[in-house]
């Protein structure tokens, strides 16, 4: 099966505010505000007009166009996909077969049991990319959250010894804050090349940002297996 394209996407439960116009009522002004914003968001109309789950599909584009992520063939495990529009754009790249993608739902990364799941259905029990947009119940506390999201990230850091190929890539979503160098320390040590991305589709005022580690470094799997 070596070569065989392959895309594992695991989403996660989240809220969403409904986009209804009739909805409107009962809002506070913020929400008010940021639902004003949102229809009028150039990404969310053009993820409607090119039938995308979500403008968040735009970002994975931008990158993947920069930096040449995904390519026919390669395996992906997409974690937290949800609604699915990173997993869209990854079919769209990888699957030159159109064998499409494996959704677990509802699963939780970070159980044991959605890991061994996971190997089971990767091709040869391995990934040569894996991408992250997932991000943890916001608590509306920044440092919490952020320390959360860090949290998850330096997770499948450590999933990677037992996932990732040699040589592979990991793409994570990130917030900036107190404890982003940890991530950042963590990855510059397991591969040869880390960088900061910021796509367009990302919203300026957002602290989000991705990092993107490439040429993972091989190393011992831990035994999981």
């Amino acid at each position: 099966m070596a070569g065989y394209p392959k895309l594992v996407g695991i989403p996660l439960n989240v809220r969403r505010l409904h986009t209804a116009v009739c909805h409107y009522k009962g809002r506070t002004g913020a929400e008010h505000l940021w639902l004003m914003r949102h229809l009028k968001d150039p990404f969310v109309k053009a993820a409607k007009v090119e039938s995308y789950r979500c403008r968040s599909a735009f970002k994975l584009l931008e990158m993947n166009e920069k930096h040449r992520i995904l390519r026919p063939g390669l395996r992906v495990l997409d974690c937290g996909a949800a609604p699915g529009a990173w997993s869209q754009v990854a079919v769209q790249s990888v699957n030159a077969t159109g064998a499409g993608a494996t959704f677990l739902c509802p699963a939780d990364v970070t159980d044991p049991r959605t890991f061994q799941r996971i190997l089971e259905l990767l091709p040869q029990r391995r990934a040569d990319v894996i991408l992250s947009d997932m991000a943890p119940t916001a608590t509306g506390i920044r440092d919490l959250d952020h320390d959360r999201l860090i949290s998850l990230c330096l997770t499948l850091v450590d999933m990677a010894v037992d996932i990732l190929q040699p040589g592979g890539t990991l793409l994570c979503k990130t917030w900036a804050g107190s404890k982003s160098h940890l991530l950042q320390k963590r990855l510059t040590q397991e591969f040869q090349s880390t960088r900061v991305v910021k796509p367009e589709a990302s919203r300026k005022e957002s602290s989000e940002v991705y990092l993107l580690a490439t040429r993972y470094r091989e190393r011992k799997a831990s035994g999981k297996q």
